[in-house]
């Protein structure tokens, strides 16, 4: 009997709750139904715009990448670069030319925060950049006015960052150049140098094609030429090449030359190159995102092509395959991929690869023996004409989906004069200065060590010092 007069008690929660079902499967389908009771949605935040800088603010994601990609470029300086080269000199030289690329990091450093950084980054003319950044003024008064980063090419992470990330790129190009000279140039020359070269060339060439108002800047509107360079061939590489070419001919050959001193050095060297790379390239980006990523995969393919033919192309060659052979068709690869990283895809960076690593070996081995020049250590073979292939093919292999810009295969023909014109300015510009400010020096204090010095070493003569 208790069963029996549950079961009208049963039977009318299990009606309550089919009702309930019923109006809630209601309310899914037809959201309109329930608009009077829902909380209104939450406006979203004005969107960051980079010319006005209004409603820009950093961004945590954004930020903490470009933290970790300023380590990774400066780790490709000291310790990558020096290892590299240290490895190739002979044993007497060795201290001199790790710690060439020590001196010029803290210079550079120095010489970027005092005025290079305003005159390569900020506003001036398509020239040169303003000096309102001089001494790093005035950031801290911006960030007081409630403006996230005062730069318009960096507007999710803060103007500190931007800056330190710049400064390992000002610092690395100049380091290269000392590839060419090693094993015969004054250490006092070197310095003089590398700090006229950073301000006179490295800044305004820099200015061109990345600053705000630069003429081959591919973002700038007004630009003359818009030249596509994500991360340095043109400023980082083709510029050091160029500089090391005139260099290696101003000091001419050497008297006395040897095999490498330690390749594992080298190795060490390339390895730690590779792994910065991906900050020097997927940093360019300067944000966390999709560009960020493309960089990052097509330089891991395009860096392993180009040692792998490389290797295959000296194996072939010479009958033998070498580890500095393949750390240098590595690098090659690298250099290559670095202005077409942010706007090419896996295809194009296959090919730019291959072509790093034919071409650049017959620059290292048959150009060099056919002009005469001692490149000490393939500067301008890896670099100078490394940099200029892959700037070239950035216009042929562009996909618009990735960096905004169509090349040669999606029908834009002009993409490649244009950078077929920005490889010519910057080779000519840098060509003639840097010979001028090599003469300069050599007339004021001499360029070369003397005979006597070369012969027992750089090490014991210039430094007191010597590597056991």
């Amino acid at each position: 009997m208790k069963s029996l007069k549950c079961a009208p008690v049963t039977f009318k929660l299990l009606v309550c709750g089919f009702v309930m079902a019923a109006i809630a499967l209601l309310l899914c389908i037809h959201p309109s139904l329930a608009q009077e009771t829902a909380p209104s949605a939450t406006p979203a935040p004005p969107a960051c715009d980079a010319k006005t800088l209004t409603a820009c603010t950093p961004n945590s994601g954004d930020t903490a990448w470009m933290l970790t990609s300023v380590a990774l470029v400066l780790m490709m300086t000291v310790p990558g670069l020096g290892l590299f080269y240290g490895g190739m000199v002979r044993k007497k030289n060795v201290a001199d030319t790790v710690m060439t690329s020590f001196a010029i990091t803290c210079l550079v450093t120095i010489l970027f925060a005092v005025v290079t950084y305003s005159m390569s980054f900020r506003a001036g003319t398509p020239f040169v950049g303003g000096f309102d950044r001089a001494f790093l003024q005035g950031i801290l008064s911006d960030i007081g006015k409630g403006v996230g980063n005062p730069n318009p090419l960096a507007p999710t992470i803060p103007e500190t960052v931007y800056i330190c990330f710049q400064m390992t790129f000002a610092i690395i190009t100049p380091a290269l150049i000392a590839g060419a000279f090693a094993e015969r140039m004054k250490f006092s020359a070197m310095l003089w140098f590398i700090g006229l070269w950073a301000i006179f060339v490295y800044a305004p060439v820099a200015h061109w094609v990345w600053g705000p108002d630069g003429f081959l800047n591919s973002t700038n509107d007004a630009a003359f030429v818009k030249v596509l360079d994500f991360a340095g061939g043109t400023v980082v590489h083709v510029n050091s090449g160029v500089a090391g070419l005139m260099a290696a001919l101003m000091l001419g050959r050497r008297n006395d030359t040897g095999p490498a001193h330690n390749v594992v050095l080298t190795f060490i060297g390339a390895s730690l190159l590779w792994v910065g790379w991906f900050g020097f390239n997927a940093g360019s980006a300067v944000t966390a995102g999709l560009q960020a990523g493309m960089a990052m995969t097509v330089t891991q393919i395009a860096t392993a092509v180009a040692a792998f033919v490389w290797m295959l192309v000296e194996w072939t060659h010479r009958g033998k395959p070498t580890l500095v052979g393949v750390c240098s068709g590595a690098v090659a690869g690298l250099v290559a991929i670095t202005p077409a990283s942010g706007f090419v895809g896996p295809g194009g960076s296959m090919v730019i690869g291959v072509a790093a690593g034919v071409i650049c070996y017959g620059a290292v081995t048959w150009l060099k023996a056919a002009l005469g020049y001692d490149d000490a250590l393939d500067c301008f073979g890896v670099h100078g004409v490394g940099g200029a292939t892959g700037a070239i093919l950035t216009g042929v292999f562009a996909i618009s989906e990735y960096g905004g810009t169509p090349g040669l295969i999606e029908g834009n023909t002009h993409q490649v004069v244009n950078q077929l014109i920005g490889v010519g300015v910057v080779v000519a510009y840098d060509a003639i200065v840097s010979l001028i400010i090599l003469f300069i020096i050599d007339k004021a204090i001499g360029l070369r060590v003397a005979s006597e010095v070369e012969m027992e070493g750089l090490d014991l003569s210039l430094h007191g010092e010597a590597v056991h």
